[in-house]
Formats: structure tokens, sequence, C-alpha cells
């Protein structure tokens, strides 16, 4: 096997581990929400929602010091180690109580950090400035067959469901703490560092609306269609259809941009373009869709009224849109930020990922209280900047190399 047939073979395993891992956890995170309010009516108490917030909080805490933890124990085993963290979380639903709940959220939240970190370094480290859009696509794609998997169990299963019930480290010598203390204040001071550069500050802007964006498709939407009881008896299992939806976007996306990758001579700017779109299309027509006060509607739903006849129809096409667009955001920053930061990625995977994670963890506090009109507001806004943000490094980055300058000078 050729180095180059090699690094593809890489990438695909890398994408297929993942794309097993995250069937059980994404699927987890579309139903909590539903899943906790069923579980509310017993002596459990607690919301879906806030272990989604935990999560991403302590994630972007934890990604100060991920960077030195993947130099020393090497991507492979960081990436072994987080998933055991996240096999827990989900066995944590087979008997839930409050204590563990929350416990679990707080543990994969740190195992998250150092998942996402090893994962772009290990991206990074099979890819060259010809091959990373290509790379990020093909991971991107197996990433998200997840959402398809998982969620189709959902829809079967939840058939004519109302109510979800509750049933349905390694040993270190002083030298090498000493070692990792250092490597941490190294890593946290490089990251600080290239925290405030310009080409960071804009891309944060773009990651700060992936962030929110992921908490809507990830946990808030799947809640809102379940709360509707125009939807009838459907109205639990659409959670599982519209999280295939969601998935067959993104893999569409990840496929589409990655072949689109290999000849790349209009940029990355496209791309994110068409995702904006897509975005604002799909915001709209969950605002004419759905009723204001789905996303903290009570256990028993909504009877409100929504500004059109809600249909079940327009709500999985906008849970395709809401797929595809994100597909589009996220394979060209993993492309964008592979390629500026070839030589040190984790430093840079980790300051996107804390980023992405604390205005997740944001998004998941204010969705217990926030109307729906005014999360798709903020999304709105966000996005909007955000777009313009990687447009302006995009932008730079191609005036550069056309002056023949390195590109990850800039």
């Amino acid at each position: 096997m050729s180095p180059e047939s090699k690094k593809l073979y890489n990438i695909i395993i890398l994408g297929v581990a993942f794309m097993f891992m995250f069937t059980a956890f994404q699927t987890c995170g579309n139903v909590a929400q539903t899943v906790i309010r069923s579980l509310n009516s017993t002596d459990f108490h607690g919301s879906g929602y806030t272990s989604m917030a935990i999560i991403y909080g302590v994630f972007s805490a934890s990604n100060l010091i991920t960077p030195s933890v993947v130099a020393i124990v090497g991507p492979q085993l960081s990436m072994f180690a987080s998933g055991l963290f996240y096999s827990m979380y989900i066995a944590v639903f087979i008997q839930p109580f409050p204590w563990s709940f929350y416990t679990a959220s707080v543990f994969i939240g740190i195992a998250a950090a150092v998942l996402w970190t090893a994962q772009g370094n290990c991206l990074t480290i099979n890819s060259d400035e010809l091959t990373i859009g290509r790379n990020s696509g093909i991971f991107w794609a197996l990433l998200q067959s997840s959402l398809f998997f998982g969620n189709l169990y959902i829809y079967f299963a939840w058939q004519g469901k109302t109510q979800i019930s509750g049933n349905q480290i390694l040993k270190m010598s002083w030298e090498k703490m000493s070692l990792l203390m250092t490597r941490t204040w190294k890593s946290m001071k490089k990251s600080l560092k290239l925290c405030v550069t310009k080409e960071m500050l804009f891309l944060s802007v773009t990651t700060a609306y992936t962030g929110l964006e992921l908490t809507f498709f990830s946990g808030v939407y799947g809640t809102c269609i379940g709360a509707v009881n125009k939807f009838g008896t459907e109205e639990k299992s659409l959670i599982g259809l519209s999280g295939i939806f969601i998935g067959i976007g993104e893999i569409l996306g990840g496929s589409l941009f990655g072949l689109l990758s290999k000849s790349n001579r209009f940029g990355r700017n496209p791309v994110v373009l068409l995702g904006i779109l897509v975005h604002f299309v799909a915001f709209y027509l969950i605002f004419l869709n759905l009723p204001g006060d789905a996303p903290i509607a009570p256990a028993e739903g909504t009877d409100s009224m929504a500004f059109i006849k809600s249909s079940k129809e327009v709500a999985i096409f906008c849970s395709f849109l809401l797929g595809l667009g994100d597909s589009c955001f996220n394979t060209q920053l993993l492309s964008i930020l592979g390629f500026l930061y070839s030589e040190d990625s984790a430093p840079a995977f980790a300051v996107f990922k804390f980023v992405q994670s604390i205005c997740a963890a944001v998004a998941f506090f204010y969705s217990n209280y926030l109307l729906l009109h005014w999360q798709l507001l903020l999304m709105v806004i966000f996005g909007f900047f955000g777009t313009l943000s990687f447009f302006t490094v995009e932008w730079e980055a191609a005036a550069i190399v056309a002056r023949g300058s390195d590109y990850r000078s800039i």
C-alpha cells in the first residue's frame, strides 16, 4: 500500500470509528430532553438541556490542556480512552439518577475535549495541502452517518408513543507528571496566543455560530418536533425521522464537498455561502411551521398555533436543510484549520473546539428559557457575521497564496 493510500485508509478508519461512537451519543443528545421530560413525572428530576450545557461548558474549559495530553499520550490512545467515557455516559440512561446523570456529563465534557483535539491532530497528520479538503469531507460524511442509524431505531421504536419510559487512568511517575504540567503550561500559552491572532479571531465568530446551530439541531429541534401535539401519535417517532434526515443532509454535504475539494478553484467561500443560505431558509420555515413555545413545552406537549398549519413534511425537510448547512460550515472549518496550521494543528483545533463548545453550552442553557423565535434570531445574527468573518480569512489567505507567499504565514 502506497503512503497516500495508507493515509486515506487511516482517514476512513477514523471516520468509521467516530460513526459507531456517535451513533449512540448523537442519538442520545437528540432525544435526551424528551426522555428526561417523561422521567420527571417519576422520582427523577433533571434536564437534558442542563446536561448538555454541563458537557459543553466542561468541554470548553478542558480544551486549554488537551493539546499537551494528546502530545504525551498520542492521538490513538487519547481517542480510545475518550471513547470509554462516551460509553459510560450512554450507560447512565439504563437507570438514570440525577447525580450519575450530571456527573457523567462532567466526565464526558473532559473526554470530548481530548477526543476532538486528537481527531484534528490525526486528520492533519494524514493529510497535506492537496488532500485536507477531501479528507475533511470523507471524515464528516462517515461521522454523520451515525445520525442515520441511531435515529432509525428511534423512529421505529417510538411509533405511536406519547410518553417515553425510563427502561425503553494510567499510573504516572512524578517525572511524567512534571513533564505533563510543563507541556500543559506551554500548550495553554500557545493556545492563548493563538486565540488573539487576527485569523483565529475572525474564525472564532464562524465557530461560535456552529456552536449555536449544533445545539439547535442536535438537541432543541428534535425536542420541538416531539412537543407539537398537532402531529398526533407520530410526534415522538418524528424525532427519530428528523435525526435521520439531519444525517442525510450531513452525509450528502460531506461527500459532495469532499469530492469538490479536488478541484478547489473557487476556494471554500462558495460552500460556506451555500451553508448560510440553506440555514436561513430552514430557520424561516421552522419559524413559520412550529409554535414559539415548543422548546420549553411541558411533558404533555403544546397545542399552540404556529404561523401556518404545522406540517410534518416541512419539519422533516428542515431537518435535512439543517444537516446540509451544518456540513457546509464544519467541513470548510476543518479544511481551513488543517491548511493554515498544518505544522502544529493541536492548539488550533483545541481553540476551535473551545469556542464551539462554550457557545454550545450557552445555547443549551438559554434553551431552557427562550422561545423558538428568539433562538432562531440569535442564530441568524451569528450566522450572518460568521459567514463574513470566514470570507475575510479565506480572501486574505487566497491573496497571499496568489502572491507566492506561505499560506500559513498569515
